[in-house]
């Protein structure tokens, strides 16, 4: 199986270097009736993040005197991989739920909780379709959709997963690559301090072999955080010029 997923002259089944990141394409503000929101594309992998606060907390026993109450609800749209998935309103499965709560202790990290205490964000994270990637994308989309609804951030959250096939590093991986039992190694990270927030790992990796998709997945990262920085850049100098401000360059 690997032997197809790597051709003889180096390039992956979908014609990428291993060092080469999927396309990307991301937009701001797609939802008009949440504060924030965020649509990423990844290759075909396609997310949509909303966010909703700083508000009042739903139920007061929740509230943090000192801190935001952050609540994170990550979920597979049921077409959004090629088999159907079945739809339970109000429910999440097992994955779902853990995907939730590793993207709510991620942001948890990079949030300025403490500046709005006894309140709540709620951050709803949609796969629209999946091929790979899925909680990067998330993460990524969520960090866009924060900086809409103007929630102060320490920093630009930012994912990519690193992978290995025939103990060569890959970057950024499809679906047939997740999916052929490839290690898959996901890190969120702040680029401008390198602060590393989330590393996952489903599979033993030599530790030579573990630095070096580590550091090629941190790589990866840095290249997403340059092209939402421009997004968030072109996004803000448009906004500041509609409503009849002037901006130094």
């Amino acid at each position: 199986m690997n032997r197809e997923l790597l051709s003889p002259e180096g390039l992956r089944i979908d014609g990428r270097r291993p060092n080469e990141l999927r396309t990307i394409r991301c937009k701001m503000g797609v939802l008009e009736k949440m504060d924030g929101s965020a649509y990423f594309e990844q290759g075909n992998t396609k997310a949509l993040a909303s966010v909703y606060g700083p508000r009042e907390v739903t139920y007061k026993s929740k509230a943090l005197h000192d801190r935001v109450l952050i609540n994170c609800t990550y979920g597979m749209a049921p077409f959004s991989t090629g088999e159907r998935k079945v739809q339970r309103t109000g429910k999440q499965d097992r994955r779902e739920t853990e995907v939730s709560l590793v993207l709510k202790q991620t942001f948890e990290s990079a949030i300025l909780t403490s500046l709005s205490p006894n309140s709540q964000i709620d951050i709803n994270i949609q796969i629209l379709q999946a091929d790979g990637g899925t909680r990067c994308a998330a993460i990524n989309a969520t960090t866009l959709a924060l900086i809409d609804a103007g929630i102060p951030l320490k920093d630009f959250v930012v994912a990519c997963a690193g992978g290995c096939i025939d103990g060569v590093p890959i970057l950024d991986l499809n679906y047939f690559e997740d999916s052929s039992g490839s290690p898959d190694l996901p890190v969120a990270l702040l680029p401008q301090s390198g602060e590393v927030l989330m590393v996952q790992m489903d599979s033993k990796l030599p530790l030579d072999t573990f630095e070096n998709v580590l550091n090629l997945a941190i790589e990866g990262c840095q290249k997403i955080y340059v092209q939402l920085k421009q997004v968030v850049s072109q996004v803000t100098k448009e906004r500041v010029q509609n409503r009849g401000a002037f901006i130094f360059s």
